[in-house]
């Protein structure tokens, strides 16, 4: 295993269930599994790394989260093509699941960058990023 990579990440929620019916299917999606669950938490792993969603407790709930404070901003996933990306973002549609952005979809982080951005439950912002092409990459640009 490479020294470095995340381990895993852990998420504090406002409501397990239905973090855990937002979070299930998309992560499977992207070959997760469902690794861990008990009363207060879930997680899925892919590969080495692991990412759980713990309930916050009551007392903690009175401040919502929001991505603009210090923290976390976004968490940002890797699709396996243009195609992933458009797949998934028929079926978040089709789920009621606004599209960030949709203006500017699927070019929202530049000219080069396709990708659907989203929300979870919590208004986490979720990102599914396609790879740049063969021809964007690096390999056989002419300078």
């Amino acid at each position: 295993m490479t020294s470095g990579l995340i381990h895993h990440i852990e998420l504090y929620v406002s409501d397990l269930k239905r973090t855990t019916e937002f979070w299930g299917w998309f992560l499977e999606e992207l070959g997760y599994e469902a690794f861990q669950e008990w009363e207060h938490g879930r997680s899925w792993k892919l590969e080495h790394a692991y990412i759980v969603f713990v309930q916050a407790e009551e007392r903690f709930l009175d401040i919502p989260y929001h991505r603009c404070r210090v923290g976390l901003n976004h968490l940002a996933f890797q699709a396996s093509s243009r195609r992933q990306v458009d797949e998934l973002t028929r079926r978040l549609k089709q789920k009621g699941i606004p599209i960030l952005y949709e203006k500017r979809h699927p070019f929202a982080g530049g000219e080069t960058h396709y990708a659907v951005y989203f929300e979870d439950p919590d208004r986490i912002k979720v990102e599914l990023v396609a790879p740049l092409p063969d021809d964007m990459n690096g390999c056989g640009n002419k300078s």
